[in-house]
């Protein structure tokens, strides 16, 4: 009897089980009705708008800015801020200093819009990257003044591939560059007075010295 109950109970089960959990599907014509009164298209008219379409679609409107460091011939550390403009690519450099602070981007930024001001930007969207020096006072100036600033992802440079390519020419030494300042002592030899030897400071821009051929007509003395 017990396993006749189990049988009866597992049937019951089964048949009186629902062919699918949760509310059921709505209608077609229902569902394209609410989404024509949102204002939205249906799913194949609906088309989605890649980072690539945005860059080429909003060039006009488009600012990028970064600030990277670079090194001068004396070796002093220099942080640089750029903007580029999409459609012109035109590049714009404010200022460069020593120390980047977040008072002195934002009174770059000043600066950045009284010269768009005057050039008649019509400028909507500013592309910057994570850096903490760009500070929420930072984007509070580019808002007031009608500027949305988009931040790229993390460890994403595609996103911002125009500045990291000009950054990338900045650092990459031309071939025509001068050479940093060699000191007269690097060719003078220097006498140690407790040996007695003389020796030459290393210097690798230096040809190696070629050994002198013997005179013509001279042949080394045999030791006996």
């Amino acid at each position: 009897m017990r396993r006749h109950r189990e049988l009866l109970s597992r049937r019951h089960a089964a048949t009186c089980a629902p062919k699918q959990c949760g509310r059921p599907r709505t209608i077609r014509s229902i569902r394209a009705l609410v989404l024509r009164e949102h204002g939205t298209p249906p799913t194949p008219e609906r088309q989605s708008t890649t980072w690539a379409d945005f860059l080429r679609n909003q060039d006009e409107a488009l600012l990028t800015c970064d600030l990277f460091e670079v090194r001068t011939l004396t070796g002093t550390r220099l942080y640089v801020f750029a903007v580029i403009e999409h459609i012109t690519r035109r590049i714009r450099i404010p200022s460069a200093g020593a120390h980047a602070t977040g008072g002195w981007i934002v009174q770059l930024g000043r600066n950045l819009l009284m010269d768009l001001q005057d050039a008649g930007s019509r400028a909507r969207f500013l592309i910057r990257d994570r850096d903490s020096k760009f500070t929420a006072a930072f984007d509070a100036l580019m808002i007031d003044a009608g500027l949305k600033v988009v931040t790229t992802s993390i460890r994403i440079p595609r996103m911002n591939s125009l500045m990291e390519r000009w950054i990338q020419t900045c650092r990459t030494p031309h071939p025509r560059a001068p050479e940093p300042p060699r000191h007269h002592y690097m060719n003078q030899p220097k006498r140690n007075p407790a040996v007695g030897i003389v020796r030459r400071v290393h210097d690798p821009a230096r040809k190696p010295e070629t050994p002198r051929k013997p005179l013509p007509g001279r042949s080394k003395r045999k030791s006996g």
